[in-house]
Order: C-alpha cells, then structure tokens, then sequence
C-alpha cells in the first residue's frame, strides 16, 4: 500500500506550486483578485488527488483481497490439513471480494452517479474473474466450492457487461454532448474521438452490441460533418474575399470528407449537389477574370 503521508505531501506540494505559478501569472497580467483563482485551482488539484488516491486505494485493496487469497493457497501444499484451511481461506476471500464488487454496483447505479464509477466496478469484475479463473485451473476448491465459484462468476460476467456497457454510452454521450458545445473545429473533432475511442473498448469485449454500434456510426458522421462544415466555412470566406481558386479547392476537400462511409446516402447527395453547385458558380466567375487578364495583356 502507498504511504498516505507522502502521497498527501506530495499532493499538498503540486496544489501549492499551482497556486503560486498561476497567481504569478495573474498578477503579471494586471488581475486585481489573483489569489481567487489561484486559491481555487489549487484547492481543485487537492480534491482531484484525493478522489484519485481513493479509487486507487479501493482497486487495491480488492486486487490485494484476490491475490492474497490466491498467494495462501499456494504458499503450502505438504500438509492435507494445511492445504483445506487455505482453500477456505481463499473461498472467503472470494467471497469477501465478490460482496464488494456487488455494494460498489449498487452505488454506481444510483441516478446520477458518475460513469467512472462504472468503469471501476468493470474492472473490479475482470480482476475477480482473472483470479477465479486461476483459481479453479488450481484445483483449490472441492466440487461444491466449485459450484459456488462458478455461480459468483457468472454474477460477476452480468455485472462486468452492464457496468462496462453503461459506462460506454453514458462517457461517450458525455463526450458527444461537450464536442458539439465546443467552438474550435480541434477541439470538437477530438472531443468526438474520445467518445469513440470509449465505445471502441467496450466494443472490444462485446462486439456484438447493436446500440454501441450505432453510437459509434452517429459520432464517426458528426465528425465527418464537422469537417465538412469547416471546409466549406472556409471556402466561403476564399470565395467571399476574390480567392475563387482557393475556395474551389477547399469545397473538394470537402467533398472528400463528405464522401464518407459514414454519411448518410440522402446528405450525402444533397450535400455534393450544393457543393458542386457552388464550385460551378465560382467557376463561372473565374472566366470573366480570366479573359480580363488576357485583354490587359
């Protein structure tokens, strides 16, 4: 187990340094009240540490809770007497572990509870199963154990799939939601690929999930649809200042881009059919120019 006083000094260190770089910045900056912000990142750092340091305490005691279990079965095998008392020290532990894993889903399905904590029961599960498993191919446990055993197991499979589903979509509808408030066309893109790098590593598990994957096509074509909107901003102001060429350019970039797979056959169609209406128009406007030039010449 990590030392709580260094962890915390360590802590108290970083949240201190915060608060004195960032009040220096402010008061470089001519801020009248330099210390509020500063008193409040530094006192966010604070609550981030110890919130972190609370999960990862928890994660490690249950991890220290099956492999304990898993390190006593192992440790003696010479005597019979020896090696029951193990395996009943093991079974409890497991058992001890799986009531854990049971009062943290409980928690984390109460409304309005955070998504990481599903995430967390998720991992809490494949580590119980990790060590069952290990366990069982030992041969530590008699037939009834046993039974018990496989039964927790597939308690644990059904809340391994719910928590880390949930998580999945409750993360990414987050990440969604947040990409489309966002105002740089950056931040919006990768915002997005956050949320589908969530829905990709649940997918990874259940890859079978119909709902995820229709998540994860509506996001791939809100950021093909980003990029296409970014584009054609841009052509529009090409073609806004004179720069007829530049602006065709950047409307067949996005035309690249809304030739997707993930877009839809209706906006694509009426999305290439404006598209190409405009670059005809600009087009048109090139001749002109262009005979211009040739008659000053």
């Amino acid at each position: 187990m990590p030392s709580s006083t260094g962890y915390l000094m360590a802590a108290i260190v970083i949240a201190v340094g915060v608060f004195i770089g960032l009040w220096w910045i402010l008061v470089s900056s001519g801020d009248q009240a330099p210390w509020l912000p500063a008193g409040l990142a530094a006192s966010a750092v604070l609550l981030v540490a110890l919130s972190a340091r609370e999960v990862l305490m928890r994660r490690a005691w249950t991890r220290y809770l099956l492999e304990h279990g898993i390190h006593e079965k192992h440790s003696s095998r010479s005597r019979e007497s020896g090696r029951s008392q193990k395996k009943g020290s093991s079974s409890s532990l497991h058992s001890n572990a799986l009531r854990t894993i049971q009062k943290q889903s409980t928690a984390a399905d109460r409304r309005g509870a955070n998504p990481e904590a599903h995430l967390d029961v998720a991992q809490l599960c494949q580590e119980y199963l990790a060590s069952t498993d290990e366990a069982i191919r030992s041969g530590s446990y008699g037939s009834e154990k046993g039974i018990a055993i496989r039964a927790g197991q597939e308690r644990v499979r059904a809340l391994h799939r719910h928590h880390l589903l949930t998580w999945a979509k409750g993360q990414s509808r987050a990440l969604t939601h947040e990409a489309q408030q966002r105002a740089r066309t950056f931040d919006k893109i990768e915002t997005a690929t956050r949320a589908i790098d969530c829905i990709d590593s649940a997918l990874r598990v259940y890859p079978d999930e119909a709902e995820l994957n229709e998540s994860r096509v509506a996001i791939a074509e809100f950021i093909a649809s980003v990029k296409v909107a970014h584009w054609v901003e841009l052509a529009e102001r090409s073609a806004f200042k004179g720069h007829y060429r530049r602006a065709i350019d950047r409307y067949k970039d996005a035309l690249f881009y809304l030739n997707q797979d993930v877009v839809k056959d209706e906006v694509r169609i009426a999305g290439t059919e404006k598209i190409k209406g405009e670059i005809a128009v600009l087009r048109a406007r090139l001749r002109p120019n262009n005979a211009a030039q040739r008659t000053d010449g």
